[in-house]
């Protein structure tokens, strides 16, 4: 029996080298919420989570205050079990949100411990589909001040010559025309057959003027249009999907299997976004893919490429995974001590134990957050 005899967590406040602007906000730095799962042999798992610009220390209390007495001297390997019992216990607290996250990296680190333990990686616990590697879309494409359509262009179409057959730009920000205009010099430079995301981040408020942007801009051929209203807002959601030809991608900051299945009850999205680190954990999001598929709906998860390409290399109506090549906008990757290696628009997956990853030492002593009474950054809870 593989005994938890402790867990850790830690806040890690990165910031970014430039701030970075979306439609709707702009980020300076992020936090990250670090957790650590070690059983009676020594074997430990590793899980995170994201906690935007300042809101770090609550998911850390999640862990420490609310969660991980659960999982001190249980066997690991009642996965199932275990989240039930972490669920149940946060109900009052939240059913999505800061303290979803922390349970989502807690089950995260318990299938890392699992898979370390057998000395397998873990898409191959999971059940692999593939052995190899992953299909890889290049995300970028931010506001930033001073760059110009051109030079977006020209990012966009760097990737393209680094062999991606998709990339993503934000848009939103600016008027339907200007961003017409920007979506049309991107098409221009990538040519007809690379795939070309849009992601608005919850930019606008009603239909009407989701409308005025997406007329003007489907004649550039989107693949998808991305989070274009407020995730609550379903309805518009189901109403866009009628009225454009355009595709609509959602659940990125969802949580639990019931929202998800709203969401494609309703026909208000034909691809799920859905991230392990938000909606409840590697447990949770192999329910909402599973029941995708007997939608016909695919799932394309946001971000955090060290954690979903597992889980894209085991699901199979998982087409796409999201991959920034550099840390100036999603910075997570200084904190681990190995990175990915893409080639030709794939990920290649990892062949070591588990997520194949751990956080660096060094980089935790240098980004993590010490709270009064902290003797520092990570606290630590012990099975007694």
């Amino acid at each position: 029996m593989a005994v938890i005899e402790s867990v850790s967590a830690c806040i890690a406040r990165v910031p970014l080298d430039n701030p970075v602007q979306f439609s709707t906000r702009t980020v300076n730095a992020r936090e990250y919420c670090l957790v650590r799962v070690r059983d009676r042999d020594g074997v430990e798992g590793v899980g995170y989570c994201y906690a935007v610009n300042t809101s770090g220390r609550l998911l850390q209390v999640a862990v420490t205050d609310l969660l991980a007495p659960l999982l001190l001297g249980q066997d690991s390997w009642r996965i199932e079990g275990l989240w039930r019992d972490m669920y149940q216990e946060a109900l009052l607290q939240g059913r999505a949100g800061a303290v979803l996250r922390a349970l989502s990296a807690l089950d995260i680190a318990l299938w890392d411990l699992n898979a370390r333990s057998v000395g397998q990686p873990l898409y191959k616990l999971l059940g692999a589909t593939v052995l190899d590697k992953v299909p890889a879309y290049a995300s970028g494409g931010y506001y930033w001040p001073g760059k110009t359509d051109d030079d977006l262009a020209a990012e966009m179409r760097a990737f393209v010559d680094q062999g991606y057959k998709a990339v993503k730009i934000k848009v939103g920000k600016l008027t339907p025309g200007q961003e017409a205009e920007r979506v049309g010099k991107v098409r221009a430079a990538i040519g007809p057959d690379a795939h070309l995301m849009l992601d608005a981040n919850n930019a606008w408020p009603d239909l009407a003027t989701a409308l005025q942007y997406m007329e003007r801009i489907e004649p550039h051929r989107p693949y998808w249009i991305e989070e274009p209203f407020s995730p609550d807002d379903i309805d518009n959601h189901v109403r866009l999907a009628r009225a454009s030809r355009v595709p609509v991608a959602t659940g990125e900051i969802e949580a639990g299997r019931w929202r998800f299945k709203e969401v494609l009850e309703r026909g208000a999205a034909s691809i799920l976004q859905t991230d392990a680190t938000v909606c409840g954990g590697i447990t949770e999001w192999r329910r909402i893919a599973a029941t995708a598929a007997s939608f016909g709906v695919p799932v394309a998860p946001h971000a955090w490429h060290d954690i979903h390409v597992h889980l894209v290399a085991s699901c199979p109506n998982a087409n796409w995974m999201e991959f920034m090549p550099d840390d100036h906008i999603v910075n997570l990757r200084r904190l681990l001590d190995r990175q990915l290696e893409a080639r030709d628009g794939n990920l290649l997956l990892p062949t070591e134990p588990g997520l194949a990853f751990r956080f660096d030492d060094a980089a935790v002593a240098r980004y993590g957050v010490t709270y009064p009474g902290n003797a520092g950054p990570w606290v630590t809870l012990q099975r007694q």
